[in-house]
């Protein structure tokens, strides 16, 4: 039998998924709140006319393409590739790209802010037993996932440096994920590091290596701890937003119950 899991963010009011400046609003009308703009579709029309006496139930989102679990980009993380060529915007990305099989790296461990590295990856490829296959998705389960929904979930987790990333896209991965707020470690301790040296080759490694080979990160998912190692799929179909940098997905994992046993 398969199991499903939404390993999706709710979009909530007052739930804190993003840092300061970030936050997204969601406004709810009501089925009574909407009754003047069915009444005035419709002249003579009154309340006592419908069921209940009611309209319907309409929300308002406002947000950014980057609230909520979404898939970015390459347009995201520069305007130029290194090669010289335009980045793909997240309609122009090929389907088939996220709809595949799905490889989880556990790396709760790493304690926040640290930057994991390809030989990382590969010490953790050799503890649960796999080898990458080209257009694999894999997802990073971080020690942030555990905080979702707190203030301090923005700057938790480990990170994926320029190095892992680039291990990822050799290997032929073109669809990565965390549980963390970013790809990359959190601003707190990138910050710390930047006041050291003043080195801006770490500020948004990870997410600048998507300038040597394209691929796409989705961010903020959940619920990566309830997934087996590997043998799952994952289907993170980006919404088609016109030369955008990102959009949102309803990310679901799917295995057979057996898978869980092994």
């Amino acid at each position: 039998m398969q199991r499903f899991v939404d390993i999706t963010m709710t979009l909530q009011n007052d739930v804190p998924s993003d840092p300061p400046g970030y936050e997204f609003k969601i406004e709810y009308a009501s089925h009574k709140d909407t009754l003047p703009i069915l009444t005035r579709r419709y002249p003579g029309l009154k309340a006592d006319d419908l069921p209940n006496g009611e309209a319907f139930a309409l929300e308002t989102v406002h947000l950014s393409t980057h609230n909520g679990t979404h898939v970015d980009s390459p347009w995201h993380y520069s305007s130029v590739l290194e090669d010289g060529t335009k980045p793909r915007t997240i309609d122009e990305m090929p389907l088939d790209w996220f709809l595949r099989p799905g490889v989880k790296l556990d790396f709760r461990h790493f304690e926040d802010g640290y930057v994991v590295t390809a030989k990382d990856i590969q010490q953790e490829l050799e503890r649960i037993n796999y080898t990458l296959q080209p257009l694999d998705i894999v997802v990073v389960n971080t020690s942030a996932g555990a905080k979702f929904g707190t203030p301090e979930y923005a700057e938790s987790g480990c990170g994926m440096g320029r190095e892992a990333t680039l291990f990822l896209c050799d290997n032929g991965i073109r669809v990565v994920g965390t549980d963390a707020w970013s790809w990359d470690a959190p601003f707190k301790y990138v910050a710390e590091r930047y006041a050291e040296d003043h080195d801006p080759s770490i500020i948004w490694e990870g997410h600048r290596a998507g300038s040597a080979t394209e691929y796409c990160q989705v961010e903020k998912l959940r619920f990566l701890d309830q997934l087996p190692a590997h043998e799952f799929t994952v289907s993170c179909f980006p919404v088609k937003i016109h030369g955008a940098s990102a959009g949102w997905t309803r990310a679901v994992a799917i295995f057979d119950d057996a898978e869980m046993e092994k």
